[in-house]
């Protein structure tokens, strides 16, 4: 039974054949291994062409960003399992990876769509300050968190974002998406009355969008960073365990008295 719409039954991305592997058209053994990056490689399965210098350049730099960030929800999710079943390293790296979304990891996604929705109606004739605002005021009112900006950790400045967006100016690759995120710094400062600076998220997207890397490879990039990190983690609880002694921390810090009340009794 066939569920949806289909669509064309066919794949443009790599064959295989008893003597060779083709990838996007090219031989994987003969033109592409010892040849490209990995980043350069990504980039090519997910487009179809190569990317340019500094597409590879800004790509390189932001899996490097992304892949760690210490003892992370996700982080612990996926020690956790691998001390549950030390045999399942695929299925503690999956574990870490689906701990991954809107909250942690998965917001610059949500921030190019934020830099589309300003750049749209900016291009509609109010100035960019104006369309930033009221973006801004957008979120605010419907209590929504403004993607990008503002970290539990780090503050006043989250370093990952400074240095990227001071690598794009170094480079002059910043252009449209970074002055938007700049100025978004102040001005979702003074729709939410805090100082929130611009964190990681909008950092890589907006630099990733001013130099052409398109929305689905940003997307899946914190993806593909943090599966590096997860498996730096397996390998040390692998030699080091600490899953379950991080589980035996989080039963000892919450409090279960509500388990000994019937329902009746609250």
């Amino acid at each position: 039974m066939l569920i949806g719409k289909r669509g064309d039954a066919r794949t443009a991305i790599a064959t295989a054949e008893a003597d060779r592997i083709l990838v996007r058209g090219r031989d994987l053994a003969h033109d592409l291994m010892g040849a490209i990056s990995f980043t350069s490689f990504y980039f090519l399965l997910s487009t179809g062409r190569d990317p340019t210098a500094d597409q590879r350049f800004f790509l390189d730099a932001c899996l490097v960003a992304l892949a760690e960030h210490g003892l992370t929800p996700s982080v612990q999710a996926a020690r956790m399992t691998l001390a549950a079943d030390p045999a399942a390293l695929q299925g503690a790296v999956a574990a870490g990876i689906l701990g991954c979304g809107s909250v942690v990891l998965g917001t610059a996604d949500l921030c190019a769509q934020a830099l589309d929705d300003i750049t749209r109606r900016a291009n509609a004739g109010v100035s960019l300050d104006d369309a930033a605002a009221e973006w801004a005021r957008g979120c605010r009112a419907a209590g929504l968190p403004a993607p990008g900006y503002g970290h539990p950790l780090h503050k006043p400045v989250d370093p990952r974002a400074e240095r990227l967006i001071g690598l794009a100016k170094a480079r002059r690759a910043a252009g449209r998406s970074v002055e938007c995120a700049e100025r978004l710094t102040k001005i979702v400062a003074q729709v939410w009355g805090k100082p929130l600076p611009m964190n990681v998220s909008m950092a890589i997207a907006a630099v990733l969008k001013d130099v052409g890397v398109p929305a689905p490879v940003i997307r899946g990039l914190p993806i593909l960073a943090r599966t590096a990190g997860l498996i730096a983690h397996l390998v040390e609880e692998a030699q080091a365990p600490i899953g379950f002694f991080m589980a035996s921390q989080a039963e000892a810090a919450i409090d279960h008295s509500g388990a000994a009340q019937k329902e009746t009794d609250r």
